[in-house]
């Protein structure tokens, strides 16, 4: 047995003190649409409602027996997090009674500011600094620097990624038989290069895939590279996972792996698996927690009869942003459009545009952007169709009425703004 493999047990095992396992459900929804035995591993049912609680116990726990050993008073420990890491901390402080500081950006919902006061109650200070997480993170090693306290990093540590393995500990514990394939969501790196250090220890036979965000794919950069590099822009979307850089240490267990095994799952789609699982069985899962599931549908032909466990990673959902995903989710399925339409300002105008709608063609926006000329007028306009094949057909008969339009569904930086 590696000394990973056995450090992994032990962490699982005083892991018990503080949560019982998270369980490992067989989906029969999703076993039934891709022919394949699947299973979630609910990390969304810990008490913080995410995986993060076990690298945050670990990294904590180890550090409090080695200064008891040496007879030294425990520091305070700090944070930078808006979500789950903050969560997660504030948690295992108030088990250990120790203090903790966390860093959070100004910009943090109040949701999660609340949430993470509520697990940390009396042993964590919240500071609110910076509008964007660099310089909530650089205030918050300074913070350590100055006052000689112990930064917990979210990925980039040796105890967290250990901590982090034991869902694969439980994993194979819950699920005795082969596991065929595992599916799992990167951000940092911490879950993954954890769970793939165990299993190919213990279930060499097993294979990987992992889910990256579209518009963050650091793991895959990092492999393309050969080394953690940096990407320039990330979308910030799937907040639990929108990670520039992939830790160096996580990069570390990960750099053998094929770089056509780490796939991108667009963030308008995820939002789909956000609303097929919530709608159908009840899941709650933030967009990390929905990526694993979410690439199932691009693994279709490889997964067909095989036993394949999905890691859902987290279920913190603000459903103040169930608007925004209901949105994406139907211009992902080609149910919505908008369309910029250079309107005539005449009478009798609209009633023409109206009638080149169908019977469930609903328009959901109309707004006069400005006037362009003094006869016309630039207009967005949203609609909604029951049927994606219905919109070649609208924009064939405005064509034939000689309306001329822009469709900017598509066009980023265009819809960002005006929708």
């Amino acid at each position: 047995m590696s000394d990973f493999v056995a450090r992994a047990i032990a962490a699982r095992r005083e892991m018990r003190k503080l949560f019982p396992e998270t369980p490992l459900q067989k989906n029969d929804h999703l076993s039934q649409a891709f022919g394949a035995d699947i299973y979630l591993k609910r990390e969304d049912l810990s008490p913080v409602r995410s995986y993060k609680i076990r690298g945050a116990f670990n990294a904590m726990r180890k550090h409090l027996a080695k200064v008891a050993g040496a007879d030294e008073a425990p520091a305070k420990f700090v944070c930078a997090s808006a979500g789950n890491h903050a969560q997660g901390v504030a948690y295992v402080c108030r088990h250990f009674d120790v203090d903790g500081v966390v860093f959070m950006p100004i910009t943090t919902p109040q949701q999660k500011v609340d949430k993470t006061r509520i697990f940390g109650g009396d042993n964590i200070e919240i500071r609110l600094v910076g509008d964007y997480f660099e310089d909530t993170l650089a205030a918050a090693q300074e913070y350590c620097t100055a006052q000689g306290a112990v930064f917990l990093a979210p990925f980039d540590d040796d105890d967290v990624i250990e901590g982090q393995a034991s869902v694969a500990v439980e994993l194979l514990e819950q699920l005795p038989d082969p596991v065929d394939m595992v599916i799992l969501p990167v951000g940092g790196g911490g879950l993954s290069s954890g769970v793939v250090t165990y299993l190919h220890a213990l279930s060499p036979e097993t294979e990987f895939r992992f889910a990256e965000p579209k518009g963050g794919q650091s793991l895959r950069a990092a492999l393309v590279a050969g080394h953690p590099t940096t990407l320039t822009k990330v979308d910030s979307f799937v907040d639990g996972a929108a990670v520039a850089r992939i830790g160096d240490r996580n990069f570390a267990a990960l750099r053998d792996i094929p770089p056509a095994h780490v796939l991108a799952a667009p963030e308008d789609r995820i939002c789909t698996t956000i609303l097929e699982l919530l709608n159908i069985e009840g899941i709650v899962l933030e967009p990390a927690g929905a990526m694993s599931v979410d690439i199932l549908t691009d693994l279709a032909d490889e997964i067909r009869g095989k036993r394949v466990v999905c890691i859902t990673s987290g279920g913190n959902f603000d459903f103040e942003r169930l608007p925004e995903v209901k949105e994406r989710a139907l211009r992902y399925a080609g149910l919505k459009k908008y369309f910029i339409l250079r309107f005539p300002q005449r009478p009798g105008a609209l009633k023409e545009f109206l009638n080149i709608l169908g019977p469930e063609d609903d328009i959901t926006r109309f707004e006069y952007l400005k006037k362009s000329a003094r006869n016309f007028g630039s207009v967005l306009i949203g609609l909604e169709a029951k049927n994606p094949k219905d919109f070649p057909s609208i924009c064939e008969r405005m064509d034939a009425a000689g309306m001329s339009y822009q469709d900017i569904t598509d066009n980023e930086d265009l819809s960002q703004f005006l929708i």
